[in-house]
């Protein structure tokens, strides 16, 4: 029988957790800016973790971000095997996380369409359906 909390879901929020205070504390290269990290997806063998991370500033500075946080993986995975208490300290993956700026793109698309449709006169009812003449017998 599974069990219902496994350890990798337990232990994402605390990588996540750390791998704030690390990236915030001990990175000082300006092209990683002010980055979120949003979600932390550990492989069950606890030895994989993908990182989502996110940015206020457009994609090509988020994408430079990642790579940015890449090249230094090997020195926040040594920082967080000092802090954390496990046997082995997973390989980090960064990526992307472009779910949030799809959500404002879409917000930013279905406000502009109620303004659109707010600006424009009422033409009556719009009918969907059959028409309402009689139909054609043969």
């Amino acid at each position: 029988m599974p069990r219902e909390y496994p350890r990798a879901a337990r232990l994402a929020p605390q990588l996540q957790r750390e791998l704030t205070e690390l990236i915030r504390d001990e990175l000082t290269d300006p092209r990683i800016g002010q980055v979120t990290v949003t979600h932390v997806d550990c492989s069950p063998d606890l030895r994989n973790a993908k990182i989502s991370i996110s940015s206020f500033g457009d994609d090509a500075q988020l994408r430079v971000a990642v790579k940015v946080l890449e090249g230094a993986a090997m020195r926040l995975r040594r920082s967080l095997g000092s802090r954390l208490k496990m046997r082995y300290t997973p390989q980090l993956r960064f990526v992307a996380d472009m779910a949030l700026r799809e959500g404002d793109r879409i917000s930013v698309l279905i406000r502009a369409a109620t303004a659109r449709d707010k600006a424009q006169p009422a033409q009556g009812p719009v009918t969907v359906g059959p028409s309402d003449e009689p139909a054609k017998k043969d």
